[in-house]
């Protein structure tokens, strides 16, 4: 968010945690991207907050977190101090979490594929709509095909996009029947080593699909302690991951930090994920 902004995002954060009895003396920015992550103390919340526009984002977000926290998965938890649902402040939305200290702690990719086994057991016990991990790439792909939304991409480089997209990216769909519930993007940036042990965060990227989709997400070697993987498959997942990567970087308003090095990149690790594919 631009300074203007945060500023107002921060102070409805404080605001709707303040009325709720929660005591706030100090605010931190944890992160800062379309939606801002605040950690409140001495009352020790974590506080998302984005605007409006992404309320049913994070109403879907908070649902599935109440789903997951009652069959015991791996994952993050609402602050039980309040009641689990959106706030809406002066055109933001407001969530309201549980704060977990740092840990300097490294997972393992045995303990991170164990997590993510165990995360995926949880989903399969959930009744839940969700969109296909197709939907996502079909909105991506609606970027990289408007030349006024995306206008620094070469032809080249705009029909590699567009064919990782489509193609592959239907290659992975095309049976919708053996897929389950995923988390969607679990990251290592979206896995926290707590006391707790590892937990999963970001739960409003919740989608269907094949399990090598959210394998695709993780770290190197973690697909080898995850039984059952199928290599070729999750190799045309990681060239779809990064193809959607790649589009969100090429948007012409895309504000992450040090973009061009990760446009560059991105495309890269496009064409290298491609290579990995087996045949067709």
């Amino acid at each position: 968010m631009r300074p203007s902004i945060l500023r107002r995002a921060v102070e409805a954060g404080q605001t709707v945690a303040s009325a709720l009895g929660l005591e706030v003396d100090q605010v931190a920015v944890v992160h800062n991207s379309d939606r801002v992550a605040l950690r409140l103390v001495p009352c020790d919340v974590l506080v998302r907050v984005a605007p409006s526009e992404q309320r049913a984002d994070f109403a879907f977000e908070v649902e599935v977190a109440l789903r997951l926290t009652a069959v015991n998965a791996p994952v993050a938890v609402l602050d039980p101090r309040v009641e689990p649902r959106v706030y809406m402040r002066d055109g933001f939305a407001v969530s309201l979490w549980a704060y977990y200290a740092p840990m300097s702690v490294e997972i393992t990719p045995a303990e991170y594929a164990d997590a993510l086994m165990r995360h995926h057991a949880a989903l399969r016990q959930l009744a839940l709509e969700a969109p296909h991990f197709t939907e996502r790439m079909a909105r991506a792909l609606r970027e990289v095909n408007d030349p006024e939304r995306t206008p620094d991409l070469s032809d080249a480089d705009r029909e590699l996009l567009c064919r990782t997209l489509s193609e592959v990216s239907e290659s992975i769909g095309a049976d919708r029947s053996g897929g389950q519930l995923l988390h969607g993007e679990p990251h290592a940036g979206n896995l926290l080593v707590t006391a707790r042990g590892p937990l999963f965060v970001d739960l409003a990227t919740c989608c269907r699909g094949p399990v090598e989709f959210d394998l695709a997400h993780a770290p190197e070697g973690v697909e080898e302690y995850y039984p059952g993987a199928d290599p070729d498959v999750l190799a045309r997942c990681r060239a779809v991951n990064w193809a959607l990567f790649s589009a969100w970087r090429w948007r012409r308003e895309d504000q992450m930090p040090d973009r061009d090095r990760w446009r560059a990149e991105g495309l890269a690790l496009v064409r290298a994920s491609l290579d990995r594919c087996g045949p067709g």
